[in-house]
């Protein structure tokens, strides 16, 4: 069974970020659940929402306890209790300027980071990092398909459809890994410089 958190601010767009990623899953075939918790019904508040998926159908009704993956939106979020129960294995991705190594000191697991506002603002979609941190979170965890999520967040969004698509592409390929040598803004360029018109 994929456990994951994700936390953010109330305006961030994290719980729609969760609520795009159990959609995802679902049209794949998976079983899915989703919940969320918020700290106040405003702007600027702590927004947590909690995805179980499995290829069986989902029976727990507790908290997650032992995340295989935790979404964070902002670094000032970054908690004992928001990392409570990650492990080595844990992917941690955190919507930052900064490398995944600087992260380090916060415990033994799989950083990640990606700066989402650049990806956002370089596709039209203003301050709204969930569709770049989509496309991270599926390049780092290896699932969902990214060219399936790209088509979820346009059928699911509002306005800029084909924008926010574009941010999960970018998201996917921008993304910086601890240990993985060219990844992030460089190896996009080098990409798309090196075959043209290729799609993420």
């Amino acid at each position: 069974m994929l456990q994951i958190r994700v936390q953010g601010r109330g305006g961030q767009g994290a719980q729609m970020a969760g609520e795009v990623l159990a959609i995802t899953y679902f049209r794949e075939g998976k079983y899915v659940q989703a919940f969320s918790s918020y700290g106040g019904a405003r702007r600027g508040t702590p927004v947590s929402t909690f995805i179980r998926v499995d290829t069986e159908p989902v029976r727990e009704r507790c908290d997650i306890i032992e995340p295989d993956a935790i979404v964070c939106f902002d670094p000032s979020l970054l908690s004992p209790a928001l990392m409570s129960g990650a492990g080595p294995d844990t992917v941690i991705l955190i919507n930052s300027t900064r490398a995944p190594e600087q992260f380090a000191d916060m415990g033994d697991h799989r950083f990640a980071t990606l700066d989402a506002l650049a990806v956002a603002q370089k596709n039209g979609v203003g301050r709204f990092v969930n569709s770049a941190i989509l496309g991270a979170f599926a390049k780092v965890m290896g699932s969902p398909d990214v060219e399936f999520l790209a088509e979820v967040v346009r059928d699911v969004s509002p306005a800029r459809k084909n924008e926010n698509a574009a941010a999960v592409l970018d998201g996917y390929q921008m993304v910086r890994i601890k240990g993985e040598e060219g990844s992030g803004l460089v190896a996009a360029v080098a990409t798309s410089a090196g075959a043209e018109g290729a799609s993420a």
